[in-house]
């Protein structure tokens, strides 16, 4: 007798499991904030490790209690503003109209993008734009190993006349992590997952491992479909590869946001990565990626109100 309860295996939310065209992810959507501010900062995975917090959960049971939590620690090397974009709204969205750049910029950056020879200065645009954008680029730190600087378009939160203001007020300069973000601030994290490889349907869809008696094979499917209609369905669990996925972690809080990367580094440094020179900030929990790769944390876009700023204090971290 067949088993009355059998869920369909791999989750259609993540469909269709195809990889990421790039290892820094895109944001389609953006916090409203009423202060002029950047809405978004690039950071590098260092490491996971155990920290000894102060419990100031108002409802936790071990509150005012030291306990022990997973945390990620990420190195945040400063972004450099680099230029501003000009969209207008149109009938199927915002479209870019213009783009400006600062007078300086990194040569690093000409293998990301092509320079213009003549570029028009930030206080002489005077066309009409409904929203811009502020195009930031973060110089990897020395640990990661690339010399292509990590390039991403930030929102910016105020009106028209304030955002516009901003950023040619830091328009060539430098934006550290503490500008953008601080202690208990509620955050999303857009990243891209470990690679896997080709894998099969056991592990890719979760397809349960057939009977030992079963032909043909054990960890695979038993059926492609029905006869009729004559094809395969999209949904049929088949293998590819997998992994290497964009995936975006909701409501992840910053316990602290630190200015010397080197104090929680090991002696020796960081396995598989090195010391952390830079601004650094420690996340709770776990964070999509591997060591190295560059994620986008951005202000939490569907907050959990109830996730107070002083929830944890930061006591000790075991490395």
């Amino acid at each position: 007798m067949g088993r009355s309860h059998h869920p369909r295996r791999g989750s259609m939310q993540f469909w269709p499991r195809k990889r990421a065209k790039t290892n820094l992810a895109r944001i389609r959507s953006w916090k409203t904030e009423n202060k002029p501010k950047i809405l978004g900062f690039i950071a590098y995975k260092a490491m996971m490790s155990h920290t000894i917090v102060l419990d100031n959960r108002p409802k936790s049971l071990t509150k005012g209690e030291k306990i022990s939590i997973a945390a990620t620690v990420v190195d945040c090397p400063p972004m450099i503003i680099g230029g501003i974009s000009f969209y207008k709204k149109t009938e199927s969205g915002l479209k870019k109209v213009k783009s400006i750049f600062a007078e300086k910029l990194d040569k690093s950056l000409s293998k990301k993008l092509s320079l213009p020879k003549k570029n028009i200065k930030a206080h002489e645009y005077n066309h009409d734009f409904d929203d811009l954008r502020i195009l930031a680029y973060s110089k990897p730190p020395k640990a990661v190993g690339t010399k292509k600087p990590k390039m991403l378009e930030f929102a910016l939160g105020g009106n028209k006349e304030s955002k516009l203001s901003y950023a040619k007020e830091i328009l060539g300069k430098e934006v550290q992590v503490m500008d953008v973000f601080e202690d208990g601030t509620t955050i999303d994290i857009h990243g891209i997952t470990k690679g896997k490889g080709f894998q099969g349907t056991v592990k890719r869809y979760g397809v349960p491992i057939r009977h030992h008696k079963s032909e043909k094979t054990k960890r695979g499917i038993g059926t492609l479909g029905p006869w009729t209609p004559k094809r395969v369905a999209y949904t049929v669990p088949q293998p590819g590869k997998m992994g290497f996925h964009l995936r975006t972690e909701y409501n992840k809080q910053i316990i602290k946001v630190g200015a010397e990367g080197k104090s929680i580094s090991p002696a020796g440094g960081i396995h598989s990565y090195g010391m952390v020179d830079n601004h650094y900030m420690i996340i709770k929990g776990s964070i999509v990626g591997p060591k190295k790769r560059a994620v986008v944390i951005t202000q939490a876009i569907r907050a959990n109100k109830k996730i107070g700023k002083d929830a944890f204090q930061l006591v000790e971290m075991i490395r």
